[in-house]
C-alpha cells in the first residue's frame, strides 16, 4: 500500500513516530533501532513502510532500512510471530545480525529477546533458514567480518555432512548450533556433534 514515507518527524513517543507529509500526519509503529536512528522531531526523513490489516484495526509499520523492512516481513510470515513480537526482535537483534543468528542456527541469541523462548527462537530458525538464501545474507552483511562469514559457511557445511551420515536436518541443525562456539575447523565440528550423541 504504502512502500515508504518522506516528511518530518511530528512526534516522537517509545515504539512509534508520526510523520507529518502534505499536511498528513502518519501513524508509524517502529523498533528501537529505527527511532534511535529517524527519531529527532522535526527531522526531514524517508522511511520505509508496510501495512498490516487485522479484523479490527490497521497498523502503519515503518523502517529505517529495507533489510529491517524486510526482515520484519519474513517473520511475520511465521505463524505466531505477529507484528509486535515482530517489532520486539528488532528492537533488541538488528537485521544482519539476526539474519546471521538464523543462518548459523543460534537459537540461544533469539531465545534471549524479551517474550521469545526456545521453541519460537527454534521456529523462526526453522522457516526462515531456507529463505535466507546465501545472497541474500552476503547482501546484508557485507560490512560483517569474514571470519562470521566463514563460521556460518562451517556451520552449513556441518549440518550437510552430518545429514549425508543420516541424521535429520533439524537433528543435525540443533547439534551444530550447540557445539559451533567450541570448534574452529569442520573436522572439529562434526567430532564434536558425533561425541555428544553417545
Amino acid at each position: 500500500m504504502y512502500y515508504s514515507i518522506t516528511g518530518k518527524v511530528a512526534y516522537i513517543e517509545e515504539g512509534r513516530l508520526v510523520v507529518e507529509c502534505n499536511g498528513i500526519g502518519y501513524d508509524v509503529l517502529v523498533s528501537n533501532n529505527t527511532l534511535q536512528k529517524l527519531g529527532e522531531v522535526g527531522k526531514q526523513i524517508t522511511i520505509y513502510t508496510t501495512v498490516k490489516v487485522t479484523d479490527d484495526t490497521i497498523k502503519l509499520y515503518g523502517f529505517y532500512e529495507k533489510e529491517e523492512k524486510g526482515m520484519f516481513l519474513k517473520l511475520t510470515s511465521i505463524s505466531g510471530v505477529g507484528p509486535k513480537t515482530a517489532l520486539i526482535i528488532l528492537s533488541s537483534i538488528d537485521p544482519k545480525t539476526l539474519a546471521l543468528n538464523i543462518v548459523n542456527s543460534d537459537y540461544k541469541a533469539l531465545a534471549k529477546v524479551k517474550g521469545i523462548g526456545k521453541k519460537t527462537a527454534m521456529r523462526i530458525i526453522m522457516e526462515l533458514k531456507e529463505k535466507l538464501e546465501e545472497e541474500d545474507i552476503d547482501s546484508m552483511t557485507d560490512d560483517i567480518s569474514p571470519i562470521h562469514k566463514a563460521q556460518d559457511k562451517l556451520s552449513q557445511d556441518a549440518v550437510l555432512a552430518l545429514a549425508s551420515l543420516g541424521m535429520t536436518k533439524g537433528e543435525a541443525t540443533r547439534r551444530v548450533a550447540e557445539c559451533r562456539k567450541d570448534a574452529d575447523t569442520l573436522e572439529d565440528l562434526i567430532r564434536l556433534v558425533l561425541r555428544s550423541m553417545r
